[in-house]
């Protein structure tokens, strides 16, 4: 099932998720809407908050195939290291892109699908995707780690987006 995804400035996108405690039938639901959603909107990630679920929950598939999708609960950034600025954007921010700085390497924590402790490395696009995803968990978008030329650059698309909001 398709899910409507939040755009900013919706609150949800600012609040801390709360952890999973259990890996229910109910969340392997919301994680595979999720990702049906995903690639409908042509994303390679989505985190819970994303959909209005204040939960530790994101979905990924940064393959080239784009049939391998992730499913990981409590996610956290370990290790990282090295800096790499790229272009971002992000589906709950529709229309706004900007460099943002990230690790190059981390290692990824938390419990895959099936409830089990996971430990990834990643580079490259996982890196960042897993970074972008678990910010959405504690309340970060991306637009909130922009340089200050950045923010001037985005600024008109973001107040546009403020402004539709209040409409």
């Amino acid at each position: 099932m398709l899910l409507e995804v939040k755009s900013y400035p919706n609150p949800v996108l600012k609040k801390m998720a709360v952890e999973v405690k259990e890996v229910t039938p109910e969340l392997l639901k919301l994680a595979n809407d999720m990702i049906e959603t995903m690639y409908e909107k042509k994303g390679v990630g989505l985190a819970a908050p994303q959909v209005g679920h204040s939960i530790r929950l994101i979905v990924m598939d940064c393959s080239d195939s784009r049939n391998k999708p992730m499913v990981f609960f409590n996610p956290v950034v370990k290790d990282g290291s090295g800096k790499v600025v790229d272009t971002e954007g992000c589906l709950s921010v529709p229309g706004v892109e900007a460099k943002v700085q990230r690790f190059a390497e981390i290692t990824m924590t938390g419990l895959n699908e099936k409830g089990e402790a996971v430990a990834i490395p990643a580079c490259d696009l996982y890196s960042r995707c897993f970074q972008h995803e678990i910010d959405h968990l504690n309340g970060v978008l991306f637009i909130d780690r922009l340089s200050p030329i950045q923010k001037f650059k985005v600024r008109k698309l973001i107040n546009d987006l403020e402004t539709q909001a209040v409409s």
